[in-house]
């Protein structure tokens, strides 16, 4: 395996950076990079948004191809939609593999699963480059405000040379085990996150039918054991029926799906998170693919 140039290791260093996909998350998340003063360069399938972002930032380009846009670069960053569209912009002719030189490093924040990120460990080692997977957590508002949870896996070296650069849109970069370890972990966010939203939700719908101020329900005890993230920025919201906050029941779905067939591999048992998973089936049902995950009160009421 080649070694990493030591000179990625200064958090001072403009580097050469590329950044694969544009979409709620990446598209803020790859101007924090261009904001610390990196050299971007962006691909996106839909190659309007690419055009957005380097008239947004002066000194980005863009790349035709994930190969194009790869070529050259110190660290690749990516934040896809799942398994099959991370294989496709990372293996093949035009894949970033194909373009990057050697001794880069691939860090990639979509959220997918285990055995993907340890196949592309293994085909990027193969090849002489190096592969960290680093799911996030924070939703677009996160991305945006550039305070994401970063959850990594892979080797240390790569992961302590990526960090850097990573921080710009971080408040946490944590490598948490080998590859595949940061999307175990981000399964685990995400079944706290499935119980938390249910439960809140049947809080919020018990409060309204009790006839209570369930605002001011929400002010109380959101100071003592029941306060949580999902409390205080989406009990009220879902007390007022608004679900447009970026994280889609749909995404949600297919990350539960994840879970479920991590658990079928290991033995895990997930009643609740399966239970969960079933309820947003139904508020898909009912027409809410791109609504907020908090839209599961809409079941109740």
């Amino acid at each position: 395996m080649p070694s990493i140039n030591a000179k990625i290791y200064d958090a001072s260093t403009s580097q050469k950076v590329a950044f694969l996909g544009l979409g709620v998350m990446g598209y803020p998340m790859a101007g924090h990079l261009a904001k610390a003063g990196h050299q971007v360069c962006v691909y996106n399938r839909t190659a309007s948004k690419s055009i957005a972002f380097c008239a947004e930032f002066a000194g980005a380009t863009s790349g035709l191809t994930p190969k194009a846009a790869a070529a050259d670069a110190d660290l690749v960053f990516c934040c896809v939609g799942n398994d099959d569209d991370l294989r496709s912009i990372v293996l093949g002719p035009d894949g970033a593999l194909a373009g990057m030189k050697t001794g880069g490093i691939f860090v990639d924040h979509t959220t997918a699963s285990a055995d993907i990120a340890r196949e592309l460990y293994a085909a990027s080692k193969s090849l002489g480059f190096h592969f960290v997977d680093a799911p996030v957590s924070g939703g677009q508002a996160g991305a945006q405000n550039g305070a994401l949870t970063v959850m990594c896996g892979g080797d240390a070296a790569a992961f302590d040379a990526a960090r850097p650069a990573g921080m710009a849109f971080s408040k946490a970069f944590t490598l948490m085990g080998n590859s595949g370890s940061g999307q175990l972990t981000k399964m685990v966010n995400q079944i706290c996150i499935a119980g938390l939203v249910q439960g809140l939700s049947e809080a919020v719908a018990f409060g309204c039918k009790a006839g209570l101020d369930v605002n001011q329900v929400l002010d109380v005890i959101g100071k003592g054991a029941a306060q949580s993230w999902q409390l205080d920025n989406r009990g009220k919201t879902m007390a007022a029926d608004k679900f447009d906050f970026g994280f889609a029941v749909d995404w949600m779905r297919k990350d539960l799906g994840l879970v479920l067939d991590e658990a079928k591999r290991n033995g895990a048992r997930l009643p609740v998170t399966a239970l969960v998973d079933q309820f947003y089936a139904d508020v898909q049902a009912m027409g809410g693919q791109r609504w907020d995950t908090s839209s599961l009160i809409k079941r109740l009421k």
